[in-house]
């Protein structure tokens, strides 16, 4: 049996979309793409860790709670030894303004992690995954102004970084779109079709 860690935010926590801001409903167990995937690769434990608000290397001003994805991840890690594979999907709550960072600056602080886990972990494989785009929409508008435009090109940045990494990259895009209702968040059928299309992608890396 295979131990795999999901590192992500949000999405991978699987909150649903928001229609009332500061509102928060998740989507059930079984149902979020972490446990598709376990579903469809019954032999392997997979561990999702996804924090809603979660950044790839800054603290929050506003919303606190210990989201630096950077800062909590050793602990994370070093929590869940021996480890046979390490996904990180993380980046789309960069895209907020008060972070005022390019999708160069998100991809090379996604790096950072990748680099930590090596560190941590030397030889266990890792996946980065780049967020699927968001949409300026719904209450969320204001909290992701312009993200629309800072996140152009961050796939082929991120494939860049996870190049630079010798690591495997995946990109998030190609499997899933976010919901209208809020333009970050994943409707059920998202996270079903992202989990199916995972599932195969990181049962091949466990046998690479």
């Amino acid at each position: 049996m295979a131990n795999i860690l999901i590192y992500g935010d949000s999405n991978t926590h699987g909150t649903a979309p928001l229609e009332v801001l500061g509102g928060f409903t998740r989507h059930p167990k079984g149902s979020r793409w972490p446990d598709v995937v376990a579903a469809a690769l019954p032999d392997h434990e997979v561990i999702a860790e996804g924090l809603p608000g979660r950044t790839t290397v800054h603290d929050d001003p506003v919303e606190g709670g210990n989201r630096n994805g950077l800062s909590v991840l050793p602990a994370i890690v070093l929590s869940h030894v021996p480890l046979d594979l390490v996904v990180i999907m993380l980046g789309t709550n960069d895209l907020k303004p008060r972070f005022g960072v390019t999708a160069f600056e998100i991809a090379r602080s996604a790096e950072r992690l990748v680099r930590e886990v090596q560190g941590l972990v030397p030889g266990v494989p890792v996946a980065l995954v780049s967020p699927v785009p968001i949409r300026e929409a719904g209450v969320l508008v204001d909290v992701f102004d312009g993200a629309e435009a800072r996140q152009a090109g961050l796939e082929r940045q991120m494939e860049a970084a996870a190049a630079r990494c010798g690591v495997a990259f995946i990109e998030g895009g190609r499997l899933a779109e976010v919901s209208p209702v809020d333009g970050v968040h994943w409707a059920p059928e998202a996270h079903v079709a992202f989990g199916q299309a995972m599932a195969p992608m990181l049962d091949k890396l466990l046998k690479d």
